[in-house]
């Protein structure tokens, strides 16, 4: 998409979203129905969310240990654990856990949750698969709900996020890992590669607004 649209364009949109989820609101994916909550990160117009969904689909979950790490409304999370794993999903923001119990609950679907900053509060020393769709425009969250987006100016996440993500390399957990073109690749490239790892291309899907990039985390 031109660079000017998308500047003319992302204001605009950001509105919409925000008035869109102002209430809640049904999703749902293949046989999966949830109900998504104001101020719970929302799956129906993140197209990354969906380029996540469909790389599961070639992979064989059943009786594999699964997390994911900041799970807002919990739907991959949800099809993991209907793909027969067992599965973890954290998130910081306590409302998105407690969404994601009930809708745990209303799909017969069994899962673990946990309130955590990223792995701050997660004790399990090694998972087979860890996909993460993380915050990554730098700049400072203001509210619980604004971490979803925001990864600090510094790219402070990305920063820990690596730090913790060593343990689970090392551990042989596949790591899989969603950015955008609209974000700083470069510096969250450079940032893992400090912390002795590296993104290594899977995919890249393009839709109208942008280009997502799917990369599996790996030790440099």
């Amino acid at each position: 998409m031109n660079p000017i649209l998308k500047k003319i364009t992302s204001p605009v949109l950001q509105w919409c979203y925000k008035k869109y989820y102002s209430k809640p609101r049904p999703f749902r994916y293949k046989d999966i129905h949830i109900i998504i909550y104001p101020g719970v990160f929302a799956p129906q117009f993140t197209f990354s969310t969906k380029l996540l969904l469909n790389y599961m689909e070639g992979l064989d979950l059943k009786g594999k240990r699964f997390l994911e790490l900041g799970c807002g409304s919990g739907i991959i999370a949800l099809n993991a654990s209907k793909k027969g794993a067992f599965v973890t999903a954290s998130d910081i923001n306590k409302n998105a856990i407690s969404q994601l119990q009930q809708s745990a609950v209303s799909n017969h679907l069994e899962l673990k949750t946990i309130i955590s900053d990223l792995f701050n509060a997660i004790t399990e020393p090694h998972y087979d698969y860890i996909f993460i769709n993380p915050p990554y425009y730098p700049k400072t969250p203001q509210t619980i709900e604004e971490h979803a987006w925001y990864c600090g100016p510094h790219f402070e996440y990305f920063k820990k996020l690596f730090e913790q993500l060593s343990t689970y390399v090392a551990s042989k957990s596949e790591i899989i890992l969603i950015l955008s073109e609209n974000c700083d690749i470069i510096s969250i490239r450079t940032i893992a590669h400090t912390n002795h790892l590296d993104l290594h291309l899977i995919k890249i899907e393009k839709n109208i607004w942008e280009r997502h990039y799917l990369f599996r985390v790996v030790k440099k």
